[in-house]
């Protein structure tokens, strides 16, 4: 028996709804629990909880909005830190190398760009969120198997306890091996890169006064990020031979390492436990929605850690969702017909495109050893760092996209 607000399942009979979210990772959290608050009846499916680890995500400021229209933001707010200053940094020790570039939030009007909060601290708020909603059921075990054919009005997601969730929308929430996309049918493109990013925590001794600070080297970015305290996450992108040798050093080697590439500016620093590995590449499906499914997060486009990207296309795969669902049930329409998955698939193809590119073409220049590669993104920086109108232009964009701004963005609530 499973809870649900304030009623108890059995999961192993057969339950319908309006909508059915599968994957209970931020992205699906976000996803149920914003076509939740529309009034619309909603399982999650959220698969067996797994070990958390330490990663963190940069919550730009439209997904804070989002968080804070559903009702999450402040029971999570204590624990996370604001990003009101970024920089640029060129360590890249070439030839053509571009000028520090500082971008502040008051310049856009904003008190922050976004926030940096721990993932175990935002699924837990979203958690705690889901489980005081009535209408949203949430399942902790896994789909075995999602069914689009059949009856024309409803898709059905079997699940591993021998029962069945059947539903007018199916919402893949699933992760970059996406279950639900493989029903589908839908393929995958994408290509890697020869690199690999480390994740993991630091403490150190300085103030971070709220600024994240992006070093670029020949490699890739070397990110870090304010946490509460004097703490900061990290990124560092680097070849997979460095990566390796990086992870065979000692801990007070390692410590003396980062606090070389950070250049000192956070003082004497400590890598914490936990690390994070994996190899970078891009892949997104070659669409977003089939009969009766859309795809959100993972499952639709897997980007680099590079910009703040990646949970913020989900957030705003989940925003968009749950307005269509919200625009069709007032309007009583099908909130899993066509009318729906192909808005769903406009609305968020160009956004997921350009975020896409945006982040390629950064990072294939840093890898770049062409010359005039290295000029280009030298003037670049230069211009934003000296032309004010063009670099406010490129931070509202960053933080906000204009052509890709759900009502939950605006921090507006759907009900």
């Amino acid at each position: 028996m499973m809870a649900t607000g304030t009623a108890t399942v059995d999961t192993a009979t057969d339950t319908t709804a309006e909508v059915v979210v599968v994957g209970g990772g931020p992205a699906g959290l976000t996803a149920a629990v914003a076509i939740a608050s529309t009034g619309a009846a909603t399982v999650l499916v959220a698969g067996r909880p797994a070990p958390r680890d330490n990663r963190t995500t940069a919550l730009l400021a439209g997904s804070v909005d989002a968080l804070r229209a559903l009702g999450v933001w402040e029971s999570c707010r204590e624990r996370a830190a604001p990003l009101r200053s970024l920089r640029i940094v060129d360590d890249t020790g070439r030839l053509w190398r571009a000028p520090e570039v500082r971008f502040e939030a008051t310049e856009i009007g904003l008190d922050a760009f976004g926030w940096n909060i721990a993932n175990r601290d935002l699924v837990a708020a979203l958690e705690a969120r889901a489980a005081g909603m009535p209408n949203l059921t949430v399942l902790a075990e896994d789909a075995a198997g999602v069914a689009f054919a059949g009856e024309s009005e409803r898709a059905t997601v079997t699940l591993t306890s021998g029962g069945s969730v059947t539903a007018r929308l199916v919402v893949g929430a699933d992760g970059r091996r996406s279950p639900c996309r493989e029903a589908a049918g839908i393929a995958t493109r994408g290509w890697t890169y020869p690199q690999t990013a480390l994740t993991f925590n630091l403490s150190h001794s300085r103030e971070h006064k709220d600024t994240s600070t992006e070093f670029h080297s020949a490699q890739g970015p070397f990110t870090v990020v304010p946490l509460p305290g004097r703490r900061v996450s990290v990124v560092c992108v680097v070849a997979p031979a460095e990566a390796a040798w990086l992870q065979s050093l000692t801990p007070d080697a390692l410590n003396a390492e980062v606090e070389r590439r950070c250049h000192a500016i956070l003082g004497r620093v400590t890598v914490e436990p936990g690390r994070g590995v994996f190899p970078l590449a891009v892949e997104t499906a070659r669409s977003f929605s089939a009969e009766r499914l859309v795809l959100v997060g993972e499952a639709a486009h897997v980007v680099p850690p590079i910009g703040a990207q990646g949970l913020n296309l989900g957030f705003r795969d989940a925003a968009t969702v749950a307005e269509l669902v919200a625009d069709a049930i007032r309007a009583g329409d099908d909130p899993g017909g066509p009318a729906v998955t192909a808005a769903y698939e406009r609305r968020r193809r160009a956004d997921v495109t350009t975020r896409t590119l945006a982040v390629d073409l950064l990072n294939r220049s840093l890898l770049s050893d062409l010359l005039p590669v290295q000029g280009v993104r030298g003037l670049g920086l230069w211009l934003l760092g000296r032309v004010g109108p063009l670099r406010r232009a490129v931070m509202r964009e960053g933080v906000v996209p204009a052509f890709a701004e759900p009502k939950l963005l605006r921090g507006e609530p759907l009900a």
